[in-house]
């Protein structure tokens, strides 16, 4: 047995804390698993009852002749030390502590909890909790509800994951109204052993599970979780998973020196690994179960097995009786990255023939509202056979004329014939509640709202991008890291973690970034020898580690032509940075030779506790002006830097929009994987900007015209 298997499905279960007194914990999950139809054996253990529910106790698991899978722990922290030690000496392959007061109190909590981890590590014994609802299995074999909520959900293939206990209670009645069934359903807590990396793993191999859900506050894992999940959700046998975040709009970026930690913050390093892992993104509860359900849709195969329904493209039908949700639907469908289809004309003669002449014939096709049950199914055979079309929205809103139940069973017939996904929205309640019912009874999704439907349509389109997302061969990319390890130590000797240009270009050379040649000058003569050796014309940047923003203190003049030019704009340069910042340290004026135009872009990394965090998008001014930045945790492979590039709202810009010349996109992606290589194999650079990287004509490469590194000593 699997130790996940002695969680989920255990033959036997020991509830260490069983109590005689409803309203307790120890009473009210030992009751539940009781009359829930455990189909394994129970057993109370209590030193000071003689029985639970007429069920005799034991006072100790130990007392137990039997052997036990699983030991439920409902007891204070410093007890529970001591029945870990007696379940663990009894054979236990899994245990829950549903108590809390452990690491989430710190202090003796956190000891408490950190030696009951150590205990279980020693005897390979796996743990879910402390601080936690418990574990819920409804498949009939099973039937166990090992936790303190009352209701046992319905059975059926969708698995739920949840960091909070309390939340679990809220879904499992939300659950229930909507008749949505589970296979498992679980709530790890502090996470002290088991995480949900273990939990995505286990349920990826669990038949019984099409698609995970997933509540999460925070993630301890960054590219170990990525790549695991990248494997669950796109590898042997894909399965969907689905997370809703919380925190999504309250937590601010940090405060930072560079542009990308300002623009960084958590959530961008959640929506990095989301999108990296091929995980979908939910805004709510009611959206994480509408999308679930559209994943679990399935049809029949010529083999006879079951296989997800998911849309080869973006192109949508609409079939409607009323023109109000049809248009909706409409709208939302743009929004949600889809289209709507144009059908092929023998798709509008079909409709033509079967349709009354009052009704629209084309996308969105309106069948009237005086349609029954025929001109619907007529209506959506035709559209969906239709090669031009990916998948189908139906859309019935109750008008007197209307049967529900024998539009539903005519939605069904067409469905069973066609691999492509088609979702309902039956508008209304009790109207439509027959038809509502024979949709979810025989597996098909069925929504309130079209814009939900929409949502839940896109979703699939989502995910069948993600599984047919292109593959590219690595780039082969020279560097000497350990040249770029000597230069990092040099600058941490001399007190150096603010890097500029003269240290940062060197480094960047070392991970083969093109740069232009630059030189520091102390003087207004050295400036001009300088300018003369390296060919005009060139540019001139004030060098201050307070000044962080060059150009808003007057610090940079471009374009310049002759030595007399070099000379004044070095007293003006010295000038202007004085008066912006008296007090700031001014290390000379450096003199660069000026690039080729290009496009501007920036490219930045900022590190946090899962990893460091890399970001691309318009760069120069429009950094702050647009924000049009996406954010990937490194290390990031071709592949993830080719999405990126096209992920930003200015990618046309790259692309020759209207009569523009290409840019050089092959190298802005070589340069996304130089930093990421670079970030990746040195931790001690913390926050970096490349801005702006001017990106010449497709062909002719890109240039580093200025960065701003910073480092931190020591590992972090």
């Amino acid at each position: 047995m699997n130790n996940l298997d002695a969680i989920f499905s255990p033959e036997s279960v020991a509830i260490i804390g069983a109590s005689n007194s409803p309203g307790k914990v120890g009473h009210d999950i030992f009751a539940n698993i009781l009359q829930g139809g455990f189909q394994g054996t129970l057993y109370p253990v209590n030193p000071n009852a003689k029985s639970i529910l007429s069920v005799k106790t034991f006072p100790t698991i130990g007392a137990i002749a039997d052997s036990v899978d699983l030991a439920i722990i409902i007891l204070p922290p410093k007890a529970c030390i001591k029945a870990v030690e007696e379940a663990i000496a009894k054979g236990v392959k899994g245990i829950v502590i549903v108590s809390a007061g452990f690491r989430e109190v710190g202090g003796e909590g956190l000891e408490i909890e950190n030696r009951i981890v150590s205990l279980c590590k020693a005897a390979n014994v796996r743990l879910v909790g402390p601080n936690c609802l418990g574990v819920i299995n409804p498949l009939p074999n099973v039937s166990l509800n090992a936790s303190f909520s009352r209701r046992m959900p319905a059975c059926g293939n969708i698995s739920f994951i949840s960091q909070s206990g309390a939340l679990c209670t809220a879904v499992l009645d939300f659950a229930a109204d909507r008749n949505f069934g589970f296979s498992k359903f679980i709530s790890i807590g502090n996470k002290a052993d088991v995480d949900e990396l273990d939990l995505l793993l286990y349920l990826h191999n669990d038949l019984n599970t099409a698609v995970i859900i997933l509540y999460l506050e925070e993630l301890r894992k960054g590219q170990e979780f990525i790549q695991a999940v990248k494997e669950i959700t796109s590898g042997h046998r894909p399965t969907p998973v689905i997370i809703i975040k919380s925190g999504r709009t309250s937590a601010g970026a940090q405060a930072a020196a560079s542009h990308t930690g300002a623009l960084a913050g958590t959530e961008a390093v959640y929506d990095a690994i989301f999108k990296q892992a091929g995980i979908i993104r939910a805004d709510s509860i009611a959206e994480l179960f509408d999308f679930a359900n559209a994943f679990a849709y399935k049809h029949e195969s010529a083999l006879g097995k079951a296989k997800r329904k998911i849309p080869g493209g973006k192109r949508v039908a609409i079939v409607t009786n009323a023109g109000g949700p049809g248009i909706l639907a409409t709208d939302m469908t743009v929004s949600s990255d889809l289209e709507l289809a144009k059908f092929a004309p023998e798709t509008i003669e079909e409709l033509r023939s079967h349709l009354p002449t009052t009704a629209n014939i084309h996308n969105p096709v309106d069948v009237i509202g005086d349609a029954h049950s025929d001109r619907y199914e007529q209506a959506l055979a035709a559209v969906i056979k239709d090669e031009g079309v990916d998948g189908a929205l139906v859309i019935l809103t109750p008008q007197s004329m209307t049967n529900a139940l024998e539009t539903a069973e005519a939605i069904v017939r067409v469905a069973r014939r066609s691999a492509k996904p088609i979702l309902c929205c039956f508008m209304g309640v009790v109207d439509v509640s027959a038809g509502v019912k024979y949709l979810q009874e025989h597996g098909y999704p069925v929504y309130k709202f079209p814009e939900d439907a929409a949502k839940a349509l896109g979703a699939l389109y989502k995910y069948a991008h993600w599984l047919n997302r292109e593959h590219l061969p690595p780039f082969k990319l020279a560097s000497d890291s350990a040249k770029a390890g000597e230069v990092i130590r040099r600058c941490l000797a001399a007190g150096r973690t603010r890097l500029g240009e003269v240290d940062g270009l060197e480094l960047l050379q070392c991970y083969g970034f093109n740069t232009l040649p630059t030189k520091l000058a102390k003087d207004e003569a050295e400036a001009a020898r300088i300018a003369s050796a390296i060919g005009f014309p060139v540019v001139m940047k004030i060098v201050s580690p307070q000044i962080l923003h060059k150009s808003d203190a007057g610090g940079v003049v471009v374009g310049l032509q002759t030595e007399e030019e070099v000379k004044a704009a070095f007293g003006r340069i010295m000038a202007s940075a004085r008066s912006y910042d008296p007090a700031a340290q001014i290390e000379g004026v450096l003199v660069q030779k000026m690039a080729v135009p290009g496009d501007e872009v920036i490219l930045g990394m900022n590190r946090y506790a899962v990893g460091p965090l890399v970001m691309f998008g318009l760069g120069g001014i429009f950094v702050e002006v647009f924000k049009d930045v996406v954010f990937r945790l490194a290390p990031v492979d071709r592949d993830e830097t080719h999405r990126m590039v096209r992920e930003i709202k200015g990618y046309k810009l790259f692309t020759g929009f209207r009569g523009r010349p290409k840019s050089d996109v092959a190298e802005i992606e070589r340069n996304i994987v130089r930093l990421s290589n670079m970030v990746a194999n040195h931790p001690e650079i913390m926050e970096l900007d490349i801005n702006p990287l001017l990106v010449h004509e497709e062909g002719k490469g890109a240039t580093v015209a200025d960065c701003r590194i910073i480092l931190k000593n020591g590992r972090a």
